[in-house]
């Protein structure tokens, strides 16, 4: 299977504008976290793909790979599949434009699904990790998923999923990871398929995939990325280097 990453990459963001562009220890973000996906070995080609002229010159100007967005898009996901609908390309990896530490170990586990018996069944695959606090568990910005017995994707929710009526039940909760590997026809599906009423209220892209009858794989994970959101986050960023 030809395996690709892609790096959606928007100039503007509300919490953070440039975030993207800013400089980590002589380099940009968006540098920085395309070196690193290109340093996992585990993609056959990295791409970003950006509405920025900006962007595309600093993707391109250190030698790598970008690709310019012709449409204004609502989704990562609509952005990647006009991205990637002319290339020769079995799964698509979008890999998160501020996250400049990618760790390997779990961008190799989502990718492992495909192999295995039931991958014929996986449209995509993502990650999930369980989290314990009652804090985390009721943010609405931390994004819950419950699964069936074999870990596909039942529903995913801003809300607490399961709802505790019963407190000894030995429920477990867990958060999704935005990390997508998907098939290149189930990309090409989602962006010619309208957004559901379910999509439309929580504002997440994954259920349009669950409304229309796809198959989301979870891989269960205890890796946590350090995103660039505010310019707090790129203050430690800077320390960690």
């Amino acid at each position: 299977m030809k395996t690709i990453a892609v790096i959606p990459a928007r100039y503007a963001s509300t919490r953070f504008p440039a975030k993207l562009m800013q400089d980590l220890g002589g380099k940009t973000v968006i540098t920085r976290t395309y070196e690193a996906a290109v340093n996992t070995k585990l993609f056959d080609d990295v791409f970003v793909v950006t509405d920025s002229d900006l962007i595309f010159q600093e993707i391109v100007s250190n030698g790598g790979k970008a690709i310019m967005s012709i449409k204004e898009h609502e989704s990562g996901s609509d952005r990647i599949a006009e991205a990637v609908e002319y290339l020769d390309v079995d799964i698509v990896v979008n890999v998160q434009g501020d996250e400049p530490f990618i760790n390997k170990e779990p961008l190799a586990s989502v990718l492992e699904v495909f192999k295995k018996d039931d991958s014929k069944q996986i449209d995509l695959a993502s990650l999930m990790r369980e989290i314990t606090d009652w804090d985390t568990i009721e943010n609405p910005n931390n994004v819950k998923v419950i699964v069936d017995q074999n870990a596909f994707a039942l529903y995913f929710s801003r809300s607490v999923i399961p709802y505790p009526r019963e407190k000894n039940v030995g429920a477990h909760y867990f958060q999704h990871i935005g990390i997508y590997a998907f098939r290149k026809q189930a990309l090409l599906d989602f962006y010619k398929l309208p957004m559901k009423s379910l999509e439309a209220s929580e504002k997440l892209e994954q259920l349009r995939y669950l409304e229309y009858g796809k198959k989301i794989k979870m891989v269960t994970t205890s890796h946590v990325g350090i995103g660039i959101d505010t310019p707090e986050d790129l203050e430690k960023a800077r320390k960690l280097l």
